[in-house]
Parts: C-alpha cells; sequence; structure tokens
C-alpha cells in the first residue's frame, strides 16, 4: 500500500474524515463541502503523528535546498512543524493569520527568519489562501520560502493558480482521491457516490 493511501486510511480511522452529502460544510474560504478533514484529530494520535512527520522529512530529504526554519501556519500547522523541527533539529516558528491585536503585534512567533530559507507546514490546501497569506507574511519579514508542504490537498485548480501566481510550490501527502479510494475500501461510500464527490469538485470550480 502507497503511503498516501496508508494516510488517507489512517485519517479515517481516527474519524478526521467525515461525508455529509444532505448538510454541507463551510471552509474557511467559504465553499460548501460534503466532505471535511480535520487533521486536528491527528495531534491525539502519536503513531500517525509521528507517520506525518517522518513523512514530511521524507520529502525534505529529496529537496535540494534544505530548510534553515520550519514555520507552522496558524492553528492546525503548528503542532506538525513542532514535530518536524524536533525530528531535524531545526527552530520553528509559526504564522499567525494577522498581526497579534496587543502585545508587540507579531503575525511571525519565534526567533527572526530575516535571510533563512523556510518551509512552510498547512495540514490542508483548499484554495491555498490561508498558506499563502503566511508566505507573504514570511517574505516580508525577509525569509526565502522554499515550499509548501501539507498533510492532504483537494486537488483544487484555484490552489494549483494561487501557488503559481504566487511563484511558489506545494506538495501534499495524501489526497482527496485517496480519501475517496479509502472510503470505498473501508465501505463508507459507494462508487456512486465517489461520481457524486467527484463532479462536487468540477462543480465548485466552474
Amino acid at each position: 500500500m502507497s503511503l498516501q493511501k496508508e494516510l488517507a486510511k489512517d485519517l479515517l480511522h481516527i474519524k478526521a474524515v467525515q461525508i455529509n452529502p444532505t448538510e454541507y460544510f463551510t471552509w474557511t474560504s467559504g465553499i460548501q463541502s460534503p466532505i471535511y478533514c480535520d487533521n486536528r484529530i491527528t495531534m491525539s494520535y502519536p503513531q500517525v503523528r509521528k507517520k506525518i512527520a517522518a513523512a514530511f522529512n521524507a520529502k525534505i530529504s529529496e529537496m535540494n535546498i534544505k530548510p534553515d526554519v520550519i514555520a507552522g501556519c496558524a492553528t492546525a500547522g503548528i503542532p506538525h512543524a513542532a514535530w518536524l523541527a524536533d525530528l531535524l533539529n531545526l527552530p520553528m516558528v509559526y504564522v499567525r493569520s494577522k498581526p497579534k491585536g496587543h502585545g508587540k503585534g507579531n503575525q511571525i512567533e519565534g526567533a527572526s527568519v530575516t535571510g533563512k530559507k523556510v518551509l512552510v507546514i498547512e495540514d490542508l490546501i483548499s484554495t491555498g489562501g490561508s498558506a499563502l497569506e503566511a508566505v507573504d507574511a514570511l517574505r516580508s519579514d525577509g525569509a526565502e520560502v522554499l515550499s509548501v508542504f501539507s498533510i492532504v490537498t483537494y486537488g483544487l485548480k484555484k490552489a494549483s493558480d494561487n501557488f503559481a501566481q504566487s511563484q511558489l510550490t506545494y506538495e501534499s501527502l495524501t489526497s482527496y482521491e485517496m480519501l475517496l479510494e479509502a472510503l470505498i475500501d473501508e465501505n463508507k461510500i459507494s462508487e456512486e457516490d465517489k461520481v457524486h464527490l467527484l463532479k462536487w469538485r468540477t462543480l465548485i470550480e466552474s
């Protein structure tokens, strides 16, 4: 079994993936979706979170340029960034969705990223909006952002377009398609349901 499918099944087993074909979930981007993947639940499962950190580490080993700093997107990307940074013995920072409203008014918490090569960790990529907001904040502070890694991607064209516009790549450990395949394997959905769920993705992008 591929790591992509293994992780997709892990997410199902810990009940991080929910399906509701009649009452859609609302994402941060405002998109209405029949599927919701709550990767925060992975925090409570040591074997799953260790597998995620190891998978991120494997992707880093393939990079020509290695990061100096690991940055987590608030909030769900923070713990995974911390575990990965600890595994690599690298500095870690996290990026708020907007500057703090009191104190020093920081948007980036941790040591300075100026002149540093930074890898951004996000839990999930839908449109890519929140991750790219973090990228903009890091770049404004003088960081060189190498890439964005996430646990799951929905594979939306809008995300690809947004990242291309920001001249940045992103990679995910598993995907919407793999979640659907895992749901079928676990008898959670039918082939007909899969067709409907793939059609939904096509419709929201039309």
